[in-house]
């Protein structure tokens, strides 16, 4: 029996049936990603097979042992400890849900531990290498081909407002208010907020909307704010290309994709004095110790340049 993620025996009818059922809880109730939906599907459906459930009775008889062992299992495949804390919260999800809707008389996953994932600092530019990025982004676009202005709204956007690539990707042209500055971002959960953007970004925008769109809008590319030289919606793929591809012109500044200039963007903001609820509520954070992760990179930073600086450091 594989772990979550592997190819294992087919679930029963019965099962698979809960399983529906939870899809369903996840997808609707809960406004999971698509994402997290299938991985807790495909955690929950592994354990299932593993622990050879096949009715409600075997699921009530599923104990504390049960899921520890196969957090084990899993453990001794070597996967990632963030594929085994992923497994333990799609085991805690599940059974809370199987609790709450009559399936089993008790949670057997109340007192479940994974090994906490590693938070490791994420990797940022320095300030003057964000700004050379964007530099290199605005020389580019002074061609005028229509892709290098929607590169350099793309970059100017992502590092204003710190949203996510996919969020980015996803926004349409109505999403964008030029006049407030503000971006209207569906993100993770179908949560929607409000972004500001600042002058430069809207420039880049609004060349965009003036001169690079208008030559590759086609019928297929509906309300998309950004487009591909075909013409449709531009995807995750096409942007992460550009980051590396420009960051590459900057000397010394690290090989960062879209999610770099996010955490860019955070920390940025940060050091320059932002509340730190103000920036959880702008990177769509539902949880603060999320976004607290930043000011450790900034506190970093502050001591480096203390060392660095400070007779008495």
């Amino acid at each position: 029996m594989g772990p979550p993620g592997c190819n294992g025996g087919p679930v029963t009818v019965a099962s698979h049936e809960t399983l529906t059922a939870f899809e369903r809880h996840l997808r609707l109730e809960r406004g999971r990603s698509a994402n997290t939906v299938r991985a807790y599907v495909r955690d929950i459906g592994a354990f299932l097979d593993a622990a050879d459930v096949r009715d409600d009775a075997d699921l009530a008889a599923v104990g504390l042992a049960d899921l520890r062992a196969w957090l084990g299992t899993v453990s001794r495949r070597g996967v990632a400890r963030a594929t085994i804390a992923r497994t333990s919260a799609s085991l805690r999800t599940f059974f809370r849900w199987c609790e709450n809707t009559g399936r089993v008389p008790v949670d057997p996953s109340l007192r479940l531990s994974a090994p906490r994932r590693h938070r490791t600092l994420p990797g940022v530019l320095a300030q003057r290498s964000a700004t050379a990025l964007l530099d290199v982004a605005a020389l580019a676009a002074d061609d005028a081909d229509p892709v290098h202005l929607r590169d350099r709204a793309a970059l100017e956007l992502m590092y204003a407002s710190g949203i996510r690539v996919g969020e980015l990707v996803g926004l349409d042209v109505d999403d964008v208010d030029l006049h407030s500055r503000v971006l209207r971002v569906v993100g993770k959960g179908d949560k929607e907020r409000r972004v500001p953007f600042g002058v430069p970004a809207g420039e880049a925008v609004t060349r965009w909307l003036d001169a690079g769109r208008p030559a590759l809008v086609t019928a297929a590319s509906g309300p998309a704010l950004l487009l591909g030289r075909r013409g449709r919606r531009a995807d995750a793929r096409q942007i992460r290309e550009v980051v590396h591809r420009l960051l590459a012109e900057v000397p010394d500044a690290p090989d960062l994709g879209p999610h770099g200039l996010r955490h860019s963007a955070a920390t940025h903001l940060l050091e320059g004095g932002a509340d730190l609820r103000m920036v959880q509520e702008l990177l769509g954070h539902s949880s603060l110790a999320t976004t607290q992760i930043y000011t450790h990179v900034s506190v970093d930073r502050l001591k480096r340049s203390f060392a660095q600086a400070h007779p008495r450091a």
